[in-house]
């Protein structure tokens, strides 16, 4: 169980840079809701289902060095490719919460919908991403 609250930990601190990684393939500028679902077998309790607002400025959306996830701790992006409107990367993480995995975005004007899965200590998490944009930032 602790494990795979760890586990769990990791995925949430993973969320919001993963995001980040919708400004590199062409999303508009604007306040956008972002909803994700974490799944992961086995665990007695399941994650509820979390919804935010981000702004993405024009920086945002101009500087790909701001908008690649960079992860937490001793987590990377790695294999970072984009084709049309679908982008897809690889993740290595090292040290106490060392795993690995793999995501994709598709993005269909002002929303996108997104899967990443990660594999850390014999336990495997899906998160699935749906961002739609809501308007102009404040």
């Amino acid at each position: 169980m602790r494990r795979r609250l760890k586990i769990a930990t990791l995925m949430s601190a993973l969320l919001v840079p993963t995001m980040l990684l919708a400004a590199e393939s062409g999303i508009k500028e604007g306040m956008w809701e972002i909803t994700t679902k974490m799944e992961m077998p086995g665990m007695p309790i399941q994650m509820p289902e979390t919804t935010i607002k981000h702004c993405y400025t024009k920086e945002d959306v101009k500087d790909t060095g701001k908008t690649i996830p960079k992860g937490d701790g001793d987590c990377r992006i790695t294999d970072l490719k984009q084709s049309g409107n679908k982008v897809t990367w690889k993740m290595k993480c090292k040290g106490g919460q060392a795993g690995s995995g793999e995501g994709e975005m598709v993005f269909k004007g002002d929303s996108y919908e997104g899967t990443m899965k990660v594999q850390a200590e014999g336990t495997t998490m899906t998160t699935r991403y749906k961002g739609r944009r809501i308007g102009a930032c404040p």
